[in-house]
């Protein structure tokens, strides 16, 4: 992500003002910043139509179909994605939006809350991104793909260009930090924190969804656990109440990589696997039900530390966070959620058809 005061000279030609004289001048830096995010725009919704007409119109051209290779045969939507539903909201939506607001950059704010729900179509893409990078790789030295960027004159070839709708949501967030940074009028500031704080919240579910497709063996539909809310790696010891099992104790001196995920409905202990430079997923472990969940929030010794486990304290799983920042994120959550004890009972004979605590490890 390039900086906006680097390169605002590269896109705009000149600029008559010293970098001194323009941080004392808030309206001629948001000028600058909005002709940065208009322009940049452009460029966006171009390089979309190039990719949806010079390479995925292709894959139907009959003139082509000796080129592709099996493997692609009826399988565009997965390696675009719904790229032409992102591009159709920008390019009839969002960059008019942001035309409109070139003479009122602190405007800008007001557009993005306005199509925050519009913005949602980034999660189906990024969701779908480790089965387009699958097939991508499968296919990548395909003279398809390399006939295709030859005709359009890429320097580039098809996958980075598959990346920029998750660069550019990237981009948003830093663009508006630096609107915010210089707004002086409060009620536009306060638009512009509420929209850099919405599309905070969409990276964040962006990010944790696409760690949650990678799950595997969870016997059941996640989908049933109801809203993904938080997930990340931490160590844990696991203290067994059983004597048969007691042996496990030994563990608690040398903890356990998990990364867990936590649903309205559920808390799930995962391992992560890493099969190659590419590939990553997560192994299901454990899983306790909300409803039936007890924690401790201090564990003598470490501050990072917190205890969490089943009514019945059959498991007993020490958790140590990276930060006691991250335990204090973790514990507020589970909080609320526990708080809410109407939300821990949505039908449970459907969405968690599991033992109070399933345990592999």
């Amino acid at each position: 992500m390039h900086d906006y005061q680097g390169n605002r000279s590269c896109l705009y030609g000149p600029n008559p003002e010293t970098d001194s004289e323009a941080e004392d001048n808030p309206e001629q830096v948001t000028r600058h910043i909005m002709k940065e995010l208009i322009a940049t725009e452009r460029i966006y919704v171009d390089e979309l139509l190039s990719v949806l007409l010079g390479y995925r119109a292709e894959m139907e051209d009959p003139s082509m179909s000796y080129l592709l290779p099996s493997a692609l045969h009826s399988q565009k939507d997965v390696l675009f994605g719904n790229m032409p539903e992102i591009y159709q909201f920008h390019s009839r939506i969002f960059l008019q939006d942001l035309q409109g607001c070139l003479e009122t950059p602190e405007r800008v704010g007001a557009c993005f809350l306005q199509r925050k729900d519009k913005f949602h179509v980034y999660e189906c893409y990024c969701q779908n991104k480790p089965c387009s990078e699958l097939l991508w790789r499968q296919c990548s030295d395909s003279p398809f793909f390399q006939e295709c960027q030859k005709k359009l004159d890429h320097k580039l070839g098809l996958d980075s260009y598959l990346l920029k709708p998750i660069q550019r949501l990237t981009k948003y967030q830093l663009l508006l930090k630096e609107l915010l940074k210089h707004c002086v009028e409060e009620q536009y500031r306060c638009e512009l924190q509420e929209a850099l704080d919405s599309m905070l919240e969409l990276l964040k579910s962006v990010n944790d969804s696409m760690h949650q497709i990678a799950i595997t063996g969870y016997p059941g539909d996640i989908s049933q656990l109801g809203r993904i809310i938080l997930q990340g790696s931490f160590s844990v010891w696991i203290s067994h109440k059983r004597a048969a099992v007691r042996m496990k104790e030994l563990a608690r001196f040398k903890p356990m990589q998990r990364h867990l995920f936590l649903y309205e409905h559920a808390l799930l202990f995962c391992k992560r696997r890493d099969e190659d430079s590419h590939d990553s997923f997560y192994s299901f472990k454990s899983c306790l039900r909300m409803s039936a969940v007890v924690i401790t929030e201090t564990v003598k010794g470490d501050v990072k530390k917190f205890e969490i486990c089943n009514s019945g304290r059959e498991v007993v799983y020490i958790v140590q966070a990276p930060t006691v920042e991250v335990k204090v994120a973790w514990l507020n959550e589970i909080q609320k959620i526990l708080a809410n004890p109407q939300k821990l009972q949505p039908d449970e004979s459907s969405s968690l058809s599991l033992p109070d605590n399933l345990l592999s490890d």
